[in-house]
């Protein structure tokens, strides 16, 4: 004997009723058949929300009862030929009256029982099982069609029925041991009492009648049909990347079922697994595909984590106070408390110290609950040994579930490891000692996220996915993103990331794309997304909450600067091009990095200081390795580099200038780079880094500008230029006239900064410095005579850009 159970949608309509018909026309081949099946998919919700209106008295109860018949009524005509149709069509039509007649009673009285619940609710699986029966005969294929109120008892505990085994093994084995057909249909969900009342065990239920009656025919196989092909890793609704379960033990399958796998009903696994029968999960709408076999020993798949699930709609009950310390018999009197109202407790942890006890429960109970504990508990909490019940909510458990985890070192580490990177709290941890499951309370918001991050760390040993939101489409942008896009396979098979950008804003548009922007194509879409609005950018990020997030900053703005701080703090890393908040002031850089820190993420900088040279890197690498920073000498500005590289008095130096501005070396206000101020900044951030606190007021500025040039607007400052070109002419005659240079140096010395134009001789380390390049010596404790040297190009969109790429590769791998 085997038994097969088919759910809500495999029987959803007449179409897939054909082809559950079809499955089981090939299974009877086999073996004797018991086939149990559920309500058309979503007549459940139907009859149970027309009683609740009826209740309420609302008569649109009526016109919900009227798509219940005909939804039946449609599949009739559509399976059954016509002359075969009347019987059928006629016992529809009887038991939508008596649902009617039923409703109009609760109508009348305003109450609904749970009696009353299931006596509704039990019509669902007793029409559809008798129209499949009828369209197996229709078929030619004869079959029986068996009610299942006359096999399986249960107490009457009304709309969570316990079954008497005794009495219902009893009833299964003196029916089926006098009849001999090849094929029964039995309607699941369904049952009664030892008075012959109507019960249901709870939704899901058919699942439990099948495994009780597979249990008690001793049946060779269990086979769960539904819309999935079997148990997955992880729920495909939050990540895109589970997949099949091919083998699980029946352990493995509780627990996962528990904690919230749709596929199967938690109590369906007890009956068959002390009958050792083993159990397929199976697609009705992909019948070739294998399925998941659960049985006592599952063969080994490689993976420590057989599955990762969650239940949502948890609060957190906290029983605290000095006077349970050492006391016995707190546990039992709380336990004691919420078993009297019926409460489920899904989750237990305590402290050592015996100060609390924390529960998990169903957040529907959490005002239950704390009437009961706080009347239990009225005396301790009048003395004030113990707190009034605490009650969180807006919770949920996620759990990771595998047999193989046991005696496995370092799973928990990475659990909870994996969460904290992405800026997901722990509430709560739970953990048997057989090691099966690993829960942990997080916010309901970081479900998703905690999932994917799990499903990542566990699963997908190919890559770890980056999700990136760009904000700034300019030179720089644009380079960085063809850059991006280059690289993405690289990447992916030579250091196993997904680099994804999932957001992009520009001054004028904004667009978010949470699969993923097709960076070939990204500035024609962009131009149609929705006007740019910052705050919504931001909103939006926080709000998607998606794993491995990096915000990338390629402006000049102190409006997108200004929004750093809410994305650390929700562990979203930044990696900026933008020098605006890193020689902001001193206490609003060192909250940043402080905010980094706290929230496990990264505040990434490089490009602020050498466009795409390794400068801060190799600062912090030698600040970390315990090296101190003496002094630093330095050509910082590329555009100053260049404009005296290439200015000689042949040409205005005003034309220089504007050369370099053309060919993208400078700020978009050139004044910044000629005025000193760019520099300034950047000496700062590297005398910060090297653990200096200092102002951009600390240090001193030689400026060589006119003060008329820095005046008015740009269109002013180059025709200022001009006129003061006999001052820069000045300038060049003097240095040439020593054999020095001109170059715009800066210096930390001690404590100390400054910027300015110096007269640099050909033995200086700086007087080789050609184009735009730029050059920064570090003289440390170990580095005294010799300098570290970093040199090379310090300015360009395409440098600046790599730069920008290499800090979200640092990101990235935090």
């Amino acid at each position: 004997m085997q038994v097969l159970k088919f759910g809500g949608t495999s029987v959803a309509n007449a179409e897939n009723i054909n082809k559950v018909v079809e499955i089981v026309r090939g299974s009877i081949k086999k073996d004797k058949t018991v086939v149990v099946v559920s309500a058309l998919g979503g007549i459940t919700d139907l009859l149970l929300g027309s009683a609740a209106l009826a209740a309420e008295g609302n008569e649109a109860y009526k016109e919900r009862l009227a798509t219940i018949e005909q939804r039946h009524l449609e599949a009739v005509k559509r399976l059954i030929p016509v002359d075969r149709q009347s019987q059928m069509l006629s016992l529809v039509k009887t038991a939508c009256n008596e649902i009617e007649d039923i409703c109009n009673g609760i109508f009348l009285l305003g109450e609904l029982t749970a009696r009353s619940k299931d006596r509704i609710g039990s019509y669902g699986e007793w029409i559809s099982s008798q129209i499949i029966s009828a369209k197996f005969k229709a078929d030619g294929i004869d079959n029986c069609w068996k009610d299942a109120r006359e096999l399986i008892i249960t107490n009457s505990a009304f709309s969570a029925a316990e079954v008497d085994f005794v009495a219902t093994r009893e009833r299964i084995k003196q029916f089926f041991g006098t009849n001999s057909s090849t094929l029964y249909i039995i309607p699941g969900f369904i049952a009664s009492d030892k008075k012959g009342t109507t019960t249901t065990l709870g939704r899901g239920g058919s699942d439990y009648t099948a495994a009780i009656l597979a249990s008690a025919l001793d049946a060779s196989v269990l086979e769960i049909w539904t819309d999935v092909s079997g148990m997955m890793t992880a729920d495909p609704r939050l990540t895109t990347n589970a997949r099949i379960i091919p083998h699980i033990s029946y352990q493995e399958a509780m627990e996962l079922s528990h904690f919230g796998a749709k596929v199967i009903y938690p109590p369906t696994i007890q009956p068959v697994m002390t009958q050792n029968i083993p159990v397929w999960i199976k697609n009705t709408f992909a019948p070739g595909d294998e399925g998941t076999l659960i049985e006592s020993v599952a063969t080994k798949n490689g993976n420590i984590v057989r599955g990762i699930s969650s239940i949502n709609n948890i609060s957190l009950i906290s029983l605290e106070g000095s006077g349970m310390i050492g006391i016995p018999g707190f546990s039992k009197r709380l336990f004691e408390a919420l078993s009297n109202e019926k409460i489920n407790v899904i989750l237990i942890t305590q402290s050592s110290s015996e100060h609390s006890i924390c529960v998990g429960i169903d957040s529907a109970m959490a005002e239950k609950a704390k009437l009961a504990v706080d009347s239990a508990f009225a005396n301790e909490i009048a003395l004030q040994k113990v707190e009034p019940l605490q009650n969180e909510t807006g919770l949920s458990i996620v759990a990771l579930v595998g047999e193989n985890m046991k005696s496995h070192p370092g799973i928990s580490g990475r659990m909870f490891s994996a969460l904290g990177k992405n800026g997901i709290n722990i509430r709560a941890i739970a953990q048997g000692s057989s090691e099966k499951n690993i829960s942990a309370v997080i916010a309901t918001r970081d479900v998703r996220k905690g999932i994917n991050v799990l499903h990542e760390e566990f699963f997908e040993t190919t890559y770890k996915q980056v999700n990136l939101f760009i904000v700034g489409t300019g030179n720089v942008g644009t380079k960085l993103m063809g850059q991006l896009n280059q690289q993405f396979s690289y990447l992916q098979d030579k250091m196993k990331l997904q680099v994804r950008v999932v957001g992009l804003s520009n001054s004028r548009n904004m667009l978010v794309g949470e699969e993923g922007i097709d960076l070939s194509s990204w500035k024609e879409k962009l131009n149609t997304a929705l006007p740019a609005d910052l705050d919504r950018l931001v909103d939006e990020i926080i709000t998607r909450n998606l794993r491995n997030s990096v915000f990338v900053d390629i402006t000049a703005n102190e409006n997108v600067a200004a929004v750093y701080d809410r994305l650390l703090r929700k562990s979203i890393s930044v990696v900026a091009c933008n020098k605006v908040a890193a020689s902001s002031a001193y206490t609003n850089y060192r909250k940043l990095k402080d905010l980094a820190n706290e929230f496990n993420c990264q505040y990434l900088f490089e490009t602020n200081v050498g466009a795409g040279l390794p400068v801060i890197a190799t600062l912090n690498d030698l600040t970390r390795s315990g090296d101190r920073v003496q002094r630093i000498l330095a050509v910082l500005s590329g555009t100053l580099n260049f404009v005296f590289n290439n200015y000689d008095g042949t040409r205005p130096f005003a034309e220089v200038v504007k050369q370099a501005q053309d060919e993208g070396y400078t700020e978009p206000d050139p004044r910044l780079d000629l005025s000193g101020k760019d520099v300034m900044r950047k000496i700062m951030i590297l005398a910060r880094e090297a653990g200096e606190m200092i102002e951009m007021d600390d240090i001193d500025n030689k400026s060589f500008m006119p003060e008329s040039c820095m005046q008015g607007d740009v269109a002013n400052f180059y025709k200022e230029m001009a006129k003061e070109e006999a001052h820069f002419q000045k300038l060049y005659d003097e240095a040439a006239a020593k054999g020095t240079k001109l170059k715009f140096v800066a210096s930390y010395d001690n404590g100390k900064a400054s910027v300015g134009l110096r007269h640099i001789n050909p033995s200086h380390d700086l007087y080789h410095l050609y184009g735009k390049d730029n050059v920064v010596l570090f003289y440390t404790d170990r580095y005294k005579e010799q300098p570290l040297v970093v040199k090379g190009a310090g300015a360009g969109a395409e440098v600046t850009a790599s730069g920008v790429f290499a800090d979200i590769i640092r990101a990235s791998n935090k």
